[in-house]
C-alpha cells in the first residue's frame, strides 16, 4: 500500500478539478449529519483495476468512509455484478464517487482491453 501514496497528488488533483473547494450542492443540500451507502456495479463485462485508487480516493477525503469490495483487482467481473460498495458520510461519498469511479473506469477498461489482446495472441 506504500506505493498507493504516490498518486496522492494525482488524486488531490483529480478531486481539485471536480469539486474545487468544496460540493457547493451537496453541502447545501445534504444534512452534515446525513449517512448513506452505495454500490458499485458493474456496467459491463470486464477486468476490475482500480480498487486500491478508490480506496485512496475516499481516504483523502474522509477516513469515515468505508469501502468493502467484494472482488479483487484482476478479477473478471460480469455486467450486473456488485464491485464494491461504500459507506459514511453522505457529503464525503457525494464529494468523492465521481472522482473514484473516474479512476476505476479508465483503469478497468484499459485491463479489459489489455486482457483481450492477451487472449488474441495467447498461444503463439
Amino acid at each position: 500500500m506504500t506505493d498507493l501514496f504516490m498518486i496522492d497528488d494525482i488524486i488531490k488533483t483529480a478531486l481539485r478539478e471536480d469539486v474545487g473547494t468544496g460540493d457547493i450542492t451537496t453541502n447545501s443540500t445534504i444534512p452534515a449529519d446525513k449517512k448513506i451507502s452505495g454500490k458499485f456495479i458493474a456496467k459491463e463485462s470486464g477486468v476490475v483495476c482500480g480498487l486500491p485508487v478508490v480506496e485512496r480516493v475516499f481516504a483523502i477525503v474522509d477516513s469515515e468512509i468505508k469501502l468493502s469490495c467484494n472482488v479483487a483487482d484482476g478479477d473478471f467481473v460480469e455486467k450486473g455484478d456488485i464491485i464494491a460498495e461504500v459507506s459514511g458520510p453522505a457529503r464525503s461519498i457525494l464529494t468523492g464517487e465521481r472522482v473514484s469511479l473516474n479512476f476505476l473506469q479508465l483503469m478497468s477498461g484499459i485491463a479489459t482491453r489489455t486482457n483481450t489482446c492477451v487472449k488474441q495472441v495467447e498461444g503463439t
